[in-house]
This record gives structure tokens, C-alpha cells and sequence, in this order.
């Protein structure tokens, strides 16, 4: 049998590691967590060699334990030792990446360097890399390659499965005081320690990494003796351990560019640059974000999207399927209660919401284009120096910029966030951001009570990222969130055409997750409110008026009623929608009954445009699903937290409805007394909230370390 080889692939953010790995593995992929942590694990098989395993480990710019995505990888190349290294290397930015080489090379695994996007290098004409020198200096395999443009990859990975070289492994050398300071480490490390990774862990004591002293037993003599080697050197250097092991990185990257790099011309500006000038400006880099935002949500909502929903809802759920079934069902003799469970609770309510899968799929198409050439990027830019002016972390926007497709992972996401009290906040406004479950309510009330207006699907979008910024003032005002928000540092990739494959594939997972939901959570829920709409207490099938559902959903109807929607079916479709989002669509189909068209005639005739536009805000903004509330759970690890975010969501939710409704019947002088005072007392919370400056209310409550 021949020998099973392992190969991480290692790098830099948006280096093109991902890329790489998905040509060398092609379908043989498998994708799942790391254990304890929600950072996504890829490996494959290499599709020229099925015993060559491909680990694709999260992009990283050293292996300092700073973030999860850093220790994981450094367990990883510690721990489990793959057999190879692939460092992928962004080759128009050779300086910063050869940062994260050294150390990796420091761990003592074989490593083939892979410069990626040399093409890109050709192309600038800015500067030339002499691959021999370069592969002489560090004396490890280079190999320029294109992963986009699947060049040379043939080489790479003939270097990567060859037998390593017998000789001496090229540790980096820096300063010869540097180096024995390190030597004496050494002689005080356990014998045990597998000789390849001494080195490493000698610098990392060196640094006082407090992983690295955890790790060893060591006794308090060599405790002492270390700390004397350290304080020594940072007397002879007069700076402080992990900065003089920084400075010695960069001084060598510094002569290995001196060697091997020819700079052809000066420094010029870049196309990708100029284009930023203008995205990224401080005044223009917000109505450019806007504007992008109303043309996804108009091609998605508005037009060609929408082409597709209004034949699904028509044609498809609303004629030949329920044409098709009902005779099926009339031919085979079956029961009128059967049938009308078929027909009208799940075909009505599954149809209404997969009627909506063109535009969720047109609206993911857009945001995977805009994510692939580089452009989500500068929003994340764009919205960290927002988010900051308003005591927000600029790592709360990639959060909920996932959460824009589902809650879950968005929360997730939120693991990556050092600071606990910017991690809990985040985990609070998250789900204000519409997710694609959230979108089937935007597109059913902008379809149904504006159909001419365009702004108002992109309105939910904005409407989201105020609630998160009104909160962040709010929040940052309590003793629980009080403090400066923590740096957020990242790195803008260069614009490029989008990989079609890559936004295609993704689009389709997301859709494929949609369908699945629709046929399994939905499907249930349909059936659920059908039999609670079709029968009484005493299980007699009735009209829906005397129902199970209308009793349930009347007692609770006034609550709503300020919002502009105080009628069972919509009190009921909010209910079923903490169970789905979808479901609010689902639910206000089945309880309507009828065609899509009498189904929208029904909506139009029970509700004002500003009452759908209500329903709308307050759905948005409200308590989320069952499985985000779950997750919610999860990461604060304490159920106090829990309820204390989700009864703040559902406040805010609450008080922007009351505000947008009542604000419309106050204009067009339709308002009654005690609609007007929720509305004001609305008003005055907000107005407390956000301008009132004080640091008195107490949230904090104990937590759980973190999981």
C-alpha cells in the first residue's frame, strides 16, 4: 500500500489559500468544525493522489495565540504534525507573508514555499522575485504557481509529495545574541521534547508566551534560569522579549528581500488602490455602500428575482401543483380533511415560502460577487470606522455580515472577538441583520403593499445596521459593555473578476440549505397550524374563525394591535416565525387561504401599507429563531444573558413598530390616544437611551467561561 501522506496548506488571509485547495482537491472535500471551537474545518484528498491528504487550515498572520484561528493552527502544526507544509504566499505582498514563513518554518515541519499570484507580480511590472535566490536563502523548495489560473500547480505538488530533503533543516538564524539566548534555552527543555520542535518552543518561551509556560512542567530552578537568559537579553537590547524576536523577523525579511527582490520602478499607485481612493472615501465610501446595497436588493426583489418568485408562486405552487394533487387526491377517493391538509396547509404554506427562493438566490448570487471581488472587504473597512465613531468593535461587522445569510453561523462567528465584553455584544445584535429567512417576510411585504418602491426592501437592510449602531450608544452606557471597543486590524485584498465556480457553488449550498429547511422545519410547522386553523378544543373540524389557532391568536392580537396588525393571523404568523422566520409567510398563507393572488388581495384589504411595513420592522428586529436563540445559549454560556438579549431584541423590535406605525397615523391624522401614547412613551426610551449619558444600569451577570 503506499505511504498516506498529510499536507497542510498554510497562509496568510486572502493569500488564495482556499482557492488552491479546491483545485488540488476538486469534489474530494469534506467540511466540518474544529473539535470545541465553530471555525470550519476543510480536508480533501488531492485529486491526483487519493493517499495525499489536503487539510486547508484557517488563514493566519503568525502563530501567536492571539485569535482562535492562531491556535488552532498552531495545535494543529504542534500536535498533530502534518508531513508537509505548503505555504501560500500572496507574491505582491512578499514582505508581510514571509512574516508568518519563519515561524512556520521555526516549527520544524518540512515546507515548500508557493508563490501565489505571480502573474499578478508580471503583470504590476513593479518588481521581480528571483525564485532560486529566495529558495537558496531560506533553503526550502519555492515554487511560483497561480492557483486562479491553475499554473505550475504540477510542480507544487511534486515538491510537496517528494521525500524531504536528508540534510540539516534550515532554521531561520537571527542575531547571534538572539541565538544564544536560545541555545541556553534549549539545554534547560525536557528531554522528551521531539528534537524538530525545541527550536520552536524555545522562542516561545523566550517570548513568555503563557501557552508555551503552561505546557512544560518545568521546575522552579529552570523557571529561574529562563527568566534570567530572557531579562539579560532584554537588557542588551532594551526592549522586551517578544519585541526583539519581532524586530529580528523583520530584519531578516529585510535582507532576504535586499537578495532576492529587484524593484523595477518606483512605487506607483495601483488600479485596485485608486479604485479605493474613491470607495473607501471618508464621504463617499458610505452613499457608494447604499447604492450597492439598493441594486442587490432591486435585482433581487424588484426585478429578476422576482421574475422567478411570480411564476414559482403562480404557476407552479399556484396552479399545476394543487391542480395536480387535488385531482390525484379526488381520483384516489381521499377524505376532505386529508385533502385539506395536503392542499391547503402544506403546498400553501411549504409553496408560499419556496416562492421565494428565486430572490433568495439572486440575493446570494449578488453578495458572493461582491464577497469575491474584494468589495465586502472595504465594507467591513468602511463600517469598523462607523462602527468605532458609535463604541462598537469593528469585528462585530463580519459577524453579521454572516448573519446576513443565517443567524447561526453568525453568532458563531463571534468566537474570533477577544474582547468578552465586545463578544457579548455582538452576540446581542447579531440577528438584527436579515437573514435569508428574514427575507421572505421583506419580499412578501415590499411585493404586497410597495410594489413600486424600490427602497423599501433595501430599508430593512440599513434599518438592521441602525438598530445595531443605536445600540452600541446604548449599550457602551451600561457597566456590563462600558469601555473601549478593541482594535480591529485587516487586510483589503486586491479587486478581482469573481471566480465563477466559487460563487456558484456557494450560492448553491446556501439554496441547497434553504430547500431543506422549507421540507423539513416548515413542512412540520405547516402542518402544525393547519390542524390548529381547522379544528376546535373538542378536535371538531371548524372554520377558521373558531378555531384553535384564531382563540390562541386572539388572546394575545391586542398587544399588536399599536403595531398596526392586532389581528390573530398576523399575531399568530409572528408567534410561528420564532420557530422559523419563514414561517411568518407560511402561516399568513394558510390562515388567508386561497391563490396567490386572493392570498395578496386578503393582505391588502386587512392591512394598511405602514401596518405591513410595521410587521415587517418588528419581525426583523424581534427575538430570532429557536436555533439562533440555541446558539445564543451557547456561546454566553448562561441563560440569564440569554433571555436578557432575547427581551431586548424584542423591545427594540417592539419600539420601532410602535414609532414607524404611529408616526404614519399621526401624519395622516388617524391616530388614536392610546396608540399615540405608546408611541411616545417609545419615544422617550429611545431618546433616554441614546442621549442621555449615564453608566448606572447594571446588566452584568455572571458568565461561564467561555466555551
Amino acid at each position: 500500500m503506499p505511504k498516506t501522506i498529510s499536507i497542510a496548506l498554510v497562509g496568510n488571509p486572502n493569500s488564495g489559500k482556499t482557492t488552491l485547495f479546491n483545485v488540488l482537491t476538486g469534489a474530494n472535500q469534506h467540511v466540518g468544525n474544529w473539535p470545541g471551537v465553530t471555525v470550519e474545518k476543510k480536508s480533501g484528498q488531492l485529486k491526483e493522489d487519493k493517499h495525499v491528504t489536503v487539510q486547508d487550515l484557517p488563514g493566519i498572520y503568525s502563530l501567536s495565540p492571539y485569535s482562535t484561528e492562531e491556535l488552532i493552527t498552531r495545535r494543529y502544526l504542534t500536535e498533530q504534525m502534518p508531513d508537509r507544509l505548503i505555504d501560500v504566499i500572496d507574491a505582491t505582498n512578499l514582505e508581510r507573508n514571509l512574516y508568518l514563513t519563519l515561524q512556520l518554518m521555526e516549527t520544524g515541519v518540512p515546507i515548500v514555499l508557493a508563490l501565489n499570484m505571480i502573474d499578478l507580480v508580471k503583470k504590476q511590472h513593479r518588481r521581480r522575485i528571483n525564485l532560486q535566490k529566495l529558495a537558496y536563502i531560506l533553503g526550502v523548495p519555492t515554487v511560483s504557481i497561480s492557483a486562479l489560473k491553475h499554473q505550475h500547480l504540477d510542480n507544487l505538488t511534486h515538491l510537496a509529495t517528494e521525500e524531504p530533503s536528508t540534510k540539516a533543516y534550515p532554521y531561520p538564524q537571527y542575531d547571534p545574541r538572539i541565538e544564544s539566548a536560545l541555545s541556553m534555552i534549549l539545554d534547560l527543555l525536557p528531554t522528551s521534547l521531539l528534537q524538530s520542535q525545541r527550536r520552536f518552543w524555545a522562542i516561545k518561551l523566550f517570548e513568555r508566551d503563557q501557552i508555551a509556560w503552561q505546557a512544560f512542567h518545568l521546575t522552579p530552578h529552570q523557571k529561574n534560569e529562563i527568566e534570567k537568559i530572557i531579562a539579560s537579553t532584554e537588557k542588551i537590547f532594551n526592549d522586551s522579549s517578544d519585541s526583539i524576536i519581532v524586530n529580528a523577523r523583520y530584519d531578516l525579511i529585510a535582507k532576504i528581500i535586499q537578495l532576492a527582490v529587484v524593484d523595477l520602478k518606483d512605487f506607483s499607485v495601483s488600479i485596485s488602490d485608486r479604485v479605493d481612493q474613491i470607495v473607501t472615501n471618508r464621504w463617499l465610501a458610505l452613499p457608494i455602500f447604499v447604492l450597492v446595497m439598493w441594486a442587490v436588493y432591486y435585482l433581487s426583489i424588484q426585478t429578476i428575482g422576482t421574475i422567478g418568485s411570480d411564476w414559482v408562486n403562480d404557476t407552479l405552487f399556484g396552479a399545476w401543483i394543487p391542480n395536480a394533487a387535488t385531482n390525484a387526491l379526488n381520483a384516489l377517493g381521499v377524505a376532505a380533511w386529508l385533502k385539506g391538509l395536503i392542499v391547503d396547509g402544506v403546498i400553501a404554506g411549504v409553496g408560499s415560502v419556496l416562492g421565494f427562493l428565486p430572490q433568495i438566490i439572486m440575493l446570494f448570487l449578488c453578495l458572493g460577487i461582491l464577497e469575491d471581488c474584494g468589495y465586502m472587504a472595504r465594507i467591513a473597512f468602511v463600517m469598523d470606522r462607523i462602527f468605532h465613531r458609535f463604541n462598537l468593535s469593528g469585528k462585530s461587522f463580519i459577524p453579521m455580515l454572516i448573519a446576513t445569510g443565517c443567524g447561526v453561523p453568525g453568532i458563531m462567528a463571534t468566537r474570533t472577538i477577544e474582547s468578552e465584553k465586545d463578544r457579548r455584544m455582538t452576540i446581542m445584535l447579531t440577528t438584527f441583520m436579515p437573514c435569508s429567512a428574514k427575507l421572505t417576510v421583506i419580499a412578501l411585504v415590499s411585493g404586497t403593499f410597495f410594489p413600486h418602491n424600490s427602497w423599501v426592501a433595501p430599508s430593512a437592510y440599513f434599518l438592521g445596521m441602525l438598530a445595531v449602531v443605536g445600540s452600541g450608544i446604548f449599550l457602551k452606557k451600561t457597566k456590563a459593555f462600558v469601555g473601549a471597543p478593541a482594535p480591529f486590524v485587516m487586510e483589503l485584498p486586491a479587486y478581482h473578476l469573481p471566480q465563477l465556480t466559487n460563487t456558484l457553488k456557494s450560492v448553491w449550498y446556501r439554496a441547497q440549505a434553504f430547500i431543506t429547511k422549507a421540507g423539513t422545519i416548515i413542512f412540520l410547522s405547516c402542518v402544525a397550524i393547519w390542524f390548529l386553523q381547522s379544528f376546535n378544543f373538542k378536535l371538531q373540524m371548524v372554520d377558521q374563525n373558531h378555531s384553535i389557532l384564531q382563540a390562541l391568536g386572539s388572546v394575545l392580537a391586542p398587544v399588536f394591535a399599536p403595531l398596526g396588525f392586532g389581528d390573530w393571523h398576523a399575531t399568530v404568523a409572528v408567534i410561528a416565525g420564532l420557530i422559523a422566520k419563514e414561517n411568518c409567510v407560511g402561516t399568513l398563507h394558510i390562515t388567508f387561504g386561497g391563490s396567490q393572488a386572493s392570498f395578496i388581495n386578503a393582505l391588502q384589504a386587512t392591512y394598511s401599507p405602514m401596518a405591513g411595513y410595521a410587521f415587517l420592522v418588528f419581525n426583523l428586529l424581534c427575538a430570532p429563531c429557536f436555533a439562533s436563540i440555541g446558539t445564543m445559549y451557547k456561546e454566553f454560556g448562561d441563560a440569564g444573558w440569554t433571555w436578557r438579549a432575547v427581551g431586548y431584541q424584542t423591545l427594540v423590535a417592539y419600539m420601532s413598530a410602535v414609532l414607524i406605525y404611529q408616526s404614519s397615523q399621526l401624519f395622516s391624522a388617524h391616530f388614536s390616544p392610546i396608540g399615540l401614547a405608546f408611541a411616545t412613551i417609545a419615544l422617550g426610551m429611545l431618546i433616554y437611551g441614546l442621549f442621555i449619558k449615564r453608566e448606572s444600569l447594571n446588566l452584568d451577570i455572571h458568565l461561564a467561561p467561555k466555551p
